[in-house]
């Protein structure tokens, strides 16, 4: 299993429910897929776009580390595209020298 880190924007319109809502499908998104989560998703707050992305101009940012087969990554990343609660997500493989 390797380890990765996923940088999540949530929609600005969403409510403090909604974005709990939103990290929790994130969670059971990487369960589903066969990987397991390190503790809880970190949320780092608003922050304004450099510039307006499909007529967002702002997203709530989270952070979330886990692990998941290499090969699971790719329907990983497909399965979050048709969630309303991820407005974008990268996802990012950790050095062993960091993931440790």
């Amino acid at each position: 299993m390797n380890r990765y880190e996923a940088m999540v924007i949530l929609p600005e319109s969403l409510t403090e429910d909604e974005i709990e809502k939103g990290l929790g499908v994130l969670t059971a998104a990487v369960k589903n897929a066969g990987g397991t989560v390190a503790g809880k998703p970190t949320r780092l707050g608003r922050k304004t776009f450099a510039r307006p992305m499909s007529k967002q101009t702002a997203g709530e940012y989270a952070l979330m580390r886990f692990e998941m087969p290499g090969e699971n990554v790719d329907a990983f990343q497909k399965s979050l595209k048709l969630e309303e609660a991820i407005f974008r997500i990268q996802v990012t493989r950790l050095p062993e020298a960091v993931a440790s």
